[in-house]
Formats: structure tokens, C-alpha cells, sequence
């Protein structure tokens, strides 16, 4: 723009054609250009002002522990969510099991779920301050009732927003909850073979159980039943579970586990870890060492189905979690009460 403007001042010279008077060496040189139309040259300078303003904006968004802050300025149903490893965790205790379990553990809650079919336990995802959560499917699916127990041992009243139970996730609403902790989701996309994570849940009733291990594969192929197929499930291997009722049947490698997944099922690609997971940890969080949640901990492989005793069940390092970037992709169409 100023290159062009001085050229312009130059092709149109007002003493070209005349006599010059003679110049004074003393004087001191003429302007190169009338600055004509000064009104103009300020309107540029608001220009690179702007745009360094949007570009300081986009930066600060970016860096991380900002998504909180816009959290808090767009009000309470803004999800906090990064595209990079955002530091929750304090530095003092970064990448410890305990500083992650620390700043996570407000952010996961207890949900048990009542039905015609008996009642389950499961675990459950704050992502809102105002009290949605993001859980599994299979937890709250055909609940009559469904309460929520933070860590601080509050107990809300929930409501399901929307369902899809092909990628087996659920959104549901605490009632009269307000300034809870909401997880920062992260990026699943960036997760590799060999990082350390922690899952929070409430295996057996036991609210808040931490357990810490790898991710084990990615892109695991894992079929689970539908809600259909769920009543279907429950029927073969619910009865006798006791109250935890969350030892969901899942397929994968062309066998199944912890039951039939029934005929109408839909497979998705999870994240497989080691950190132990157990009936009452589905709908949990599986957290990096930063304190982003990574994955929604869905299904595990229990010994009780391979005809064993109940005493023989628990965890054998075979977990496997819905990647977080599938949940924040299916937010706007739960939050839309989507009940597919």
C-alpha cells in the first residue's frame, strides 16, 4: 500500500512543464508527497492494529488453560475442549498418577440407574459447570430414574438429553446443579501406543477407584449391543450380577465377552488399555498425564464369561474406551435429544 502511494505522488509532479525557482540550500527539502487525504492513512492504521488483536486472540485460545477461561465467559453449557495437551494439572505434580487423580477426580461422578430390569452402576463424565455429563449408553439406557453422586457426596437427580446408541454414549442432565468442575476434553487423535494414562470410575459401587496403566492398541475394532440388543444381554447374564448390572457384553476378535451381544449390535473404534477397569468403571473417564480425558471407558473383558466363578471376575487388563474426539464429534447431536 505505501510503495503504490509514493508512486503515484511521483508520476504526478505539479512543477513539471515550468520554470523552477531556485532553492535555498538552507531551506529544507519539500515533502516527497502532499499527504493528501490524511483521514485515510488512519483508517489503514487500525488495519494491522485488528489484526494483531485477532491474531493475539487465536493465540491466547490455543496456549494452554484458556479453554476454561472461555468456559467461564460464555457461560455454564460451554465445553471445555482442546485440540492440544492443555495442562490441568498442577506443575508441581504434573505427570503423576496422584496430581492427575487430583484434578480430575471433582469432574467424575457415580451414576446409578433404575429400570424394569434392576438397577446398575456406572460412571460418568462433568463436562458442563451447569451439570451435563457424558456417559455410556448401556449405563442409563430404558432408566426410570437416574441419580448422580459427585466426589463431594452430592447427589442430583438426572435427566437423559440424548442417546446414540451406536456409538454407545448418552448426555445427561443434573437438575438444580450449578458450579460444578467440568474435564477438559482433549484430543485423542494425538495419543499413541506406550503413553501412560489413569482411569476414574466407580467399579462395584466404589465411587471414585483410580487405576493407572498404558494405552494398550489403538483402533481396536469393538462391537457392543445396541439398546435392544442390551435387553437382550440383560436377560442372558444380567440376572444374578448383583446391583452393579454393568457387565456389558462386547465383541471383539470374533469372540464375545461377558455374554451375547444379541443380534443387533454396531462396532466402533476404541482406545484398548491396561489400567484396570471393572463392572461400575463404564461411562468413566480415561485420562492422559496432563489431565485431559482422552476416552470414555467402555468395555471390559471379565473372566465370568468363560464359565468361571463369579469369585474369579475383575480385571485382566483388557479395557478398551471410546476415543473423546467420537464424543465431542456426537455433542450437538445428543444435546439435540437425539435418541438413536
Amino acid at each position: 500500500m505505501t510503495e503504490s502511494f509514493h508512486r503515484s505522488g511521483e508520476s504526478e509532479n505539479p512543477y513539471e512543464g515550468q520554470q523552477q525557482a531556485p532553492v535555498n540550500p538552507e531551506w529544507p527539502p519539500p515533502p516527497a508527497y502532499a499527504p493528501a487525504h490524511a483521514p485515510h492513512s488512519k483508517k489503514r492504521g487500525r488495519g494491522p492494529f485488528a489484526l494483531i488483536a485477532a491474531v493475539a486472540i487465536v493465540a491466547a485460545a490455543i496456549g494452554g488453560g484458556t479453554a476454561y477461561g472461555i468456559q467461564e465467559l460464555t457461560g455454564n453449557d460451554t465445553v471445555a475442549s482442546s485440540s492440544t495437551s492443555t495442562t490441568v494439572v498442577p506443575s508441581s505434580q504434573k505427570g503423576t498418577v496422584a496430581g492427575v487423580a487430583k484434578a480430575v477426580s471433582p469432574s467424575i461422578v457415580e451414576i446409578s440407574a433404575d429400570s424394569n430390569s434392576g438397577s446398575s452402576t456406572g460412571s460418568g463424565v462433568i463436562i458442563t459447570s451447569g451439570g451435563e455429563i457424558v456417559t455410556n449408553n448401556h449405563v442409563v439406557a430404558g432408566a426410570s430414574q437416574i441419580k448422580a453422586t459427585t466426589s463431594d457426596g452430592k447427589s442430583y437427580t438426572a435427566k437423559v438429553v440424548g442417546t446414540d446408541s451406536k456409538k454407545d454414549l448418552a448426555l445427561i442432565k443434573l437438575e438444580n446443579a450449578s458450579g460444578l468442575k467440568a474435564a477438559t476434553l482433549g484430543d485423542s487423535a494425538g495419543i499413541q501406543v506406550g503413553d501412560q494414562v489413569v482411569a476414574i470410575g466407580s467399579p462395584e459401587g466404589l465411587s471414585g477407584t483410580v487405576t493407572s496403566g498404558i494405552i494398550s492398541a489403538l483402533d481396536r475394532d469393538v462391537t457392543v449391543p445396541t439398546e435392544e440388543g442390551q435387553d437382550q444381554g440383560q436377560q442372558q447374564w444380567g440376572q444374578g450380577q448383583g446391583q452393579d448390572g454393568d457387565q456389558w457384553p462386547f465383541e471383539f476378535g470374533g469372540r464375545q465377552f461377558n455374554g451375547d451381544t444379541g443380534s443387533d449390535t454396531t462396532t466402533y473404534k476404541a482406545l484398548q488399555t491396561d489400567a484396570s477397569l471393572n463392572p461400575g468403571n463404564s461411562g468413566g473417564a480415561l485420562i492422559d498425564m496432563n489431565g485431559n480425558i482422552i476416552g470414555i471407558n467402555s468395555a471390559m473383558y471379565s473372566p465370568t464369561s468363560q464359565a468361571s466363578s463369579s469369585s474369579d471376575a475383575g480385571s485382566v487388563g483388557l479395557g478398551f474406551a471410546i476415543p473423546i474426539n467420537t464424543v465431542k464429534a456426537d455433542l450437538a447431536k445428543l444435546r439435540a435429544g437425539s435418541t438413536d
